[in-house]
């Protein structure tokens, strides 16, 4: 799998979106909404750019004469979120091991390399 950020995908509510639809074949709309504490327009708002990109699906049908709103994630909706989900690994184990790395810095280097930053 090739990691790859995603801005469309990285806005909060929208990471929260796909990986709710990542889970499931599909979702009824007011059910994404209340999974994620959000108001209609809210998660509207979040699953045009979504849905412009082409990573989900909007299914509207019509049930005893009321409209029903599904979502669903597309392949390449799939493959996208997969791809951010691995770039926020790698990301967060370069960090990990930067924080390991600065361990070894001998703390009088830590503390005047801070101090020189403070004074800029």
């Amino acid at each position: 799998m090739e990691a790859a950020f995603d801005e469309v995908i990285h806005a909060p509510n929208r990471l929260r979106l796909t990986a709710a639809l990542s889970a499931v074949v599909n979702a009824d709309f007011s059910v994404i909404r209340d999974l994620l504490s959000v108001s209609d327009s809210v998660l509207s708002k979040h699953v045009k750019p979504l849905s412009e990109a082409g990573y989900v699906d909007v299914t509207k049908t019509v049930i005893n004469s009321r409209v029903r709103t599904s979502l669903s994630l597309t392949a390449k909706g799939r493959k996208a979120y997969r791809g951010h989900i691995e770039a926020l690994r790698e990301l967060t184990a370069n960090v990990a091991e930067m924080e390991i790395a600065a361990e070894q810095i001998p703390e009088t280097s830590r503390s005047e390399s801070h101090d020189a930053d403070s004074s800029r």
